[in-house]
């Protein structure tokens, strides 16, 4: 029997409020683990939540700030 079992592994903050996931992925045959993946993700603040893992979320939800927020879309236009 093969089980994939898939959860985020790791967040990570960077400065600009941008909130990095890794996801590990494993294949798990009759109890043992055969095969392991990672794959990683970059949410930048404001960004819609809605597919993410309830930890991601909360994460994302107590960095974002308006203020956080508003400093990466003027980063972004360059006004900073």
């Amino acid at each position: 029997m093969l089980i994939k079992d898939t959860t985020v592994d790791k967040i990570e903050i960077v400065e600009n409020g941008i909130v990095q996931v890794r996801q590990i992925t494993k294949i798990i045959e009759y109890g043992e683990e055969i095969s392991r993946s990672y794959h990683r993700l970059s949410l930048v603040p404001g960004q819609s939540l809605a597919d993410q893992d309830a930890r991601v979320q909360a994460v994302c939800n107590a960095v974002w700030t308006s203020e956080v927020i508003a400093a990466y879309q003027d980063s972004r236009l360059g006004l900073q």
